[in-house]
């Protein structure tokens, strides 16, 4: 493959037209890509920061900043945004438009209108989560997980909350629906099953989960708002209703959702990881076959989140097998990545740091996941620090770094403007040991016994807390060196041409930034996509 010279304009100057209405009613996937980058990254900093409101808050025992009720509205709204309008949206909105219809040949998705209109159902459904916090009762108080029966009888709005994500969930379901019918039509000559890289594999299984999993969901929530609003009693013990139906329900779509939100990092991980180490990837088959079995096994132990709830021995065995059979294709991913790195011509440049610590993060993360799939660990550590620890370690350690890979690598291929090196190593390093600094403490401290979403802790656990907190903030000044050395470069930075990083994608063989409809030519696929012969770079 060789990087073609561009003769159209790219999809930046290509409408004539300028400003907001340019973007936000343009059926090109790179530009709704782009807006989803922002819209969830911009939702991502907005979790970071009430994040490390929380964390001083804990820094000492007692009052620090705020009070208990503000505590309980600030760790919910936390982890509503953190997961509903970033992380489980991030990954395939942004960079699954931006990327995955190029990778495949395609000129676009399968159905672009219905594209934007996810993005304008994720839109909507953002605003009314925000204006849960401001109308009604207030923000509410119950925790991401809106369990019952407290979510059914807190006078906070949870009702307006619930139903925005429903409405985000429905986003979701239709960008599920859009890449599937793309990966499957619209794909070039020559693209076979077996050439499809990666990343485009890890949004395939994603894909699925999102379409059979969501509407369990929507579902649950509807039935909660069912609960509060009409008085149904479903979850109610006292009126015949089961508390525990609603545990089961919602860990049904969530636990999945867990995938949805780890697996297209772990496609990115797959493309970068042999770009910088100049050797194809080993094991494609089986790497591509984990996606798919993380993907189907995963939808079968969300009941390890329920240990303490009474269900009975034979459950707590069946789950705990089950959970302990889904490391297995992770533990493959990890194989064939460390694999890859052997014997390979290793360029540490920003995408490979992220995507090394992706691996050694992702590791404790689902080791110490172990722990909790372990009915007897389990019932020790269950609802403690260490669960928010073991949690992070995967989503923020694992899809996070992922996510911050995804920006280095791809993101001066659209924009045709580079960071500078040396500042995002300075990030990387500082975001890494904050990181551990926080989240290994964590740990420790729900190994101690020291429970989670508790607005005040005893004495003991003071020092240890304290440490947590500087993590916060060593991770947080890694985030403001990232975020201005990454913007500033792809907006006056040096120009990004050719196919620096020697990928051979076919990403990296249209004109930077791309043109509208990707391709000067409609490519024909001749090899598979890590054969780095040809790229120009030994």
């Amino acid at each position: 493959m060789t990087t073609v010279q561009p003769t159209q304009p790219s999809f930046w100057n290509d409408t004539g037209r300028s400003g907001l209405a340019a973007w936000i009613f343009s059926t090109d996937h790179k530009r709704i890509g782009l807006l989803y980058f922002y819209s969830t990254f911009g939702f991502f900093l907005v979790g970071v920061l009430l994040g490390l409101l929380l964390r001083i808050e804990l820094m000492a025992p007692g009052r620090t900043i705020m009070g208990p009720q503000t505590y309980n509205a600030l760790f919910t709204v936390h982890g509503v945004v953190m997961i509903f309008l970033f992380i489980i949206p991030g990954f395939q909105g942004s960079f699954g438009n931006l990327v995955m219809p190029i990778q495949i040949g395609a000129r676009d998705v399968a159905f672009p209108r219905l594209n934007l209109f996810s993005w304008w159902l994720y839109i909507m459904g953002a605003v009314i989560i925000l204006a849960s916090l401001f109308t009604g009762g207030g923000p509410p108080d119950t925790g991401w997980t809106f369990y019952v029966p407290f979510s059914s009888r807190t006078g906070t709005n949870v009702s307006l909350a619930v139903f925005g994500v429903f409405v985000v969930g429905f986003s979701s379901i239709l960008t599920g629906l859009n890449f599937i019918t793309t990966i499957h039509r619209l794909r070039a000559e020559g693209m076979t099953w077996g050439r499809l890289p990666l990343f485009v594999w890890s949004l395939y299984a994603t894909a699925w989960v999102q379409i059979l999993a969501t509407p369990i969901l929507a579902i649950t929530l509807v039935l909660v708002m069912a609960e509060r609003l009409l008085g149904t009693g479903l979850f109610d013990p006292g009126r015949g209703g089961d508390p525990v139906m609603y545990q089961h329900l919602f860990w049904i779509y969530s636990h999945p959702a867990v995938y949805i939100m780890i697996l297209p990092g772990m496609g990115v991980i797959s493309d970068v990881i042999p770009v910088f180490s100049r050797k194809p990837i080993f094991g494609y088959k089986m790497i591509a076959f984990s996606s798919i079995a993380i993907a189907a096994f995963g939808s079968l132990v969300w009941g390890h989140h329920m240990f303490t709830s009474g269900m009975s021995d034979t459950a707590i065995l069946v789950f705990s097998f089950l959970t302990f059979i889904v490391a297995i294709p992770s533990a493959i991913k990890v194989f064939n990545w460390v694999s890859t790195l052997y014997k390979g011509s290793i360029s540490l440049d920003a995408p490979m740091l992220f995507a090394l610590s992706f691996i050694l993060l992702f590791s404790i993360g689902g080791l110490s996941g172990l722990i909790l799939g372990a009915a007897a660990t389990d019932v020790h550590v269950h609802d403690t620090h260490f669960v928010v620890g073991h949690f992070h370690y995967v989503i923020f350690g694992g899809a996070g770094f992922a996510f911050f890979a995804a920006m280095h690598y791809w993101l001066p291929k659209f924009y045709g403007r580079r960071y500078a090196e040396k500042p995002a190593i300075v990030a990387w390093a500082l975001m890494f040991v904050g990181f551990n600094v926080m989240y290994f403490t964590m740990q420790v401290l729900g190994m101690k016994g020291m429970p989670r979403r508790y607005y005040d802790y005893l004495p003991e656990f003071a020092t240890l807390n304290l440490v947590a907190t500087v993590g916060s903030w060593i991770l947080a000044a890694g985030l403001i060196v990232m975020l201005v050395n990454l913007f500033r470069g792809l907006f006056r930075g040096e120009p990004f041409t050719g196919n620096p990083w020697g990928g051979a994608t076919l990403e990296w063989t249209t004109a930077t930034p791309p043109p509208t409809e990707n391709f000067e030519e409609e490519p024909v696929v001749t090899h598979g996509p890590y054969d780095f012969r040809g790229t120009g770079i030994p």
